[in-house]
């Protein structure tokens, strides 16, 4: 069979899908199954991967700025320790200590000042005109004059620029003074903005009132983070002081927020970065692995598609060949019916040629008479003619079927009527069932519907039959009765006889090509067989009652529809 008719034939259309079909199916199970496990493993193992490295730049980074921090307070609380309120008091002395900060941190430190138990700067080394300046309203003062040493908070102040103060307190005489430095924003400010993360990443710091303590990098989303140090200072969702939340913005944007408290819980700080940056890694792994997924998933189904055609056409070729074989068993079977038949069929031709023999004695004699022209002779010459002719055309008949059935033919498609092939067949077996003592009836339903099947084959079902019948009748004699019937859409013809009957145990396998019950060099084994495969070809169904020594009915059933 062809490609082409493979493609046309609605069984191997369908036998090409399923094939298909599962191919695709155990193909892509195994493929999803283990991609996803394996993607789920590395989504875990990254998340895990990047919590790590962001837990570390934070305690990191958080250590550089309370160092930063200690250091310089520190130095303020070593100088108020180290020299005399009247020391620090004079402005020169206060001047070069300036100077000496800046020469060991730079510009970090802005200024030096004393100020008083009343909030007054009574003395003052820095670039600014802050001499006498009154402090007592400012909270950094309020908290300075309570407390040993302090960090304030960035404020404005009376400068008008971000800056923060560190200060030291000590007694003169029982009366508390303030030894303050000024720290540089920008200084501090830059070392925060020095952790960078991504391309998106960056660090600010909020006090407790959620007001920015550096200048972000970007806008921050800073309507969602304040609540973050309250979260962190009541001890939720915190693993070694470091916490990990998700935000999103306005825009569903979404954020990775880590964060952490510094300068003694006073502040946190805070690490933003993109989510979309964050896991871009795990993005392309997912975009690269949806990528091999596509195009193995191409190459399996053209691979299925291929294989599939390829299966189905080597299965196409073995139906070929199993067909050509069962061609050769039918043609195996006919022979040996035609040998079953043989005898009665000579004996059927024997008769009527017998009578044309002895008519044609007859015509010899009379054509000896001298008076051909005799009336009588004449028409006794007639007779004998036409009784020669008729039963030459009746031997012509038989030769006729038995040569039909012989002959090797392909299985043709026509209009058959079923009980014209009964009687046929009944004709056939005639002879033989008059030697075996056989009485064959027919009970045929009239006008049953014409069947659109094989002329031949259907004709050899009902022989192979019949053969049985007689043959389990062959010592006993009996009857056999053929019927045919119209039982809802379908035509059933029944052969039954009143023989031995076959034994329970033989009835699974008669239908098996080979079974048989009847002595060596009997039968083949193949009738039944044969019968089973040219009924089910044609659509129908074939199946046997038996009961022992009540004798076998076997039922053919062929819907009634046009079979095309």
């Amino acid at each position: 069979m062809n490609q082409e008719k493979i493609l046309k034939d609605p069984y191997y259309k369908s036998l090409t899908r399923k094939i298909l079909l599962i191919i695709i199916a155990v193909s892509f199970v195994p493929l999803i199954l283990v991609s996803g496990i394996i993607l789920n493993r590395f989504n875990v193992s990254y998340h895990k991967k990047q919590n790590e490295h962001l837990r570390e730049l934070v305690l990191k980074h958080k250590q550089n700025i309370d160092s930063f921090l200690q250091e310089k307070l520190n130095s303020i609380r070593f100088m108020s320790k180290s020299f005399s309120f009247e020391k620090l008091n004079d402005e020169e002395f206060l001047r070069n200590s300036l100077a000496s900060l800046q020469m060991e941190y730079g510009s970090i430190f802005e200024d030096l000042g004393i100020v008083n138990e009343k909030g007054i700067q009574i003395s003052y080394a820095g670039p600014f005109k802050l001499e006498n300046a009154n402090y007592s309203d400012a909270q950094w003062f309020k908290n300075a004059i309570q407390s040993d040493y302090t960090i304030s908070n960035v404020f404005l102040g009376l400068r008008g620029a971000p800056h923060f103060v560190i200060t030291a307190r000590q007694y003169r005489q029982g009366i508390p003074w303030v030894l303050r430095a000024t720290i540089s924003f920008s200084a501090f400010n830059s070392l925060v903005e020095n952790l960078r993360i991504g391309k998106t990443g960056f660090a600010f710091i909020l006090n407790r009132n959620g007001e920015y303590q550096s200048k972000p990098r970007v806008e921050a989303v800073s309507d969602k983070v304040y609540s973050i140090y309250n979260l962190i200072v009541n001890g939720r969702n915190i693993k070694d002081d470091v916490y990990f939340s998700e935000l999103d913005d306005e825009s569903e944007n979404k954020y990775l927020l880590v964060a952490s408290l510094i300068k003694n819980g006073d502040w946190v700080l805070i690490c933003q970065q993109e989510k979309s940056d964050a896991f871009s890694e795990l993005t392309n792994a997912r975009q690269i692995t949806v990528l091999i997924i596509l195009i193995d998933s191409i190459v399996i189904i053209i691979t299925a598609f291929l294989l599939s055609r390829w299966i189905v056409a080597k299965i196409a070729k073995t139906d070929d060949e199993k067909e050509m074989m069962n061609q050769q068993i039918i043609e195996t079977g006919k022979l040996a019916s035609l040998g079953e038949l043989a005898a009665g069929i000579a004996h059927e031709i024997n008769n009527p040629v017998a009578i044309m023999v002895e008519e044609a004695g007859w015509i010899h004699d009379f054509m000896e008479e001298e008076y051909l022209s005799n009336k009588e002779n004449k028409n006794e010459l007639e007779r004998a003619l036409l009784q020669i002719k008729t039963q030459g055309k009746r031997c012509r008949d038989i030769t006729k079927k038995l040569l039909s059935f012989a002959r090797k033919t392909e299985a043709t498609i026509e209009d058959v009527d079923i009980n014209e092939v009964i009687n046929d067949v009944i004709s056939f077996c005639t002879q033989r069932a008059k030697f075996a003592n056989v009485v064959i009836r027919s009970n045929l339903q009239e006008k049953l519907p014409i069947l659109r099947i094989s002329h031949t084959e259907i004709q050899q079902v009902f022989l192979n039959l019949m053969n049985n019948a007689l043959d389990a009748l062959e010592k006993r004699g009996g009857n056999v009765i053929l019927t045919s019937m119209l039982e809802a859409n379908e035509i059933v013809v029944s052969v039954a006889d009143d023989g031995p009957g076959i034994p329970k145990a033989n009835l699974a396998r008669i239908f098996d090509p080979f079974f048989t019950t009847k002595p060596v060099g009997k039968g083949t084994g193949l009738g039944l067989s044969i019968c089973y495969g040219i009924i089910k070809k044609m659509g129908g169904i074939i199946d046997v009652r038996s009961v022992v020594d009540a004798g076998t009915t076997f039922y053919v059933r062929l819907p009634s529809k046009r079979m095309d």
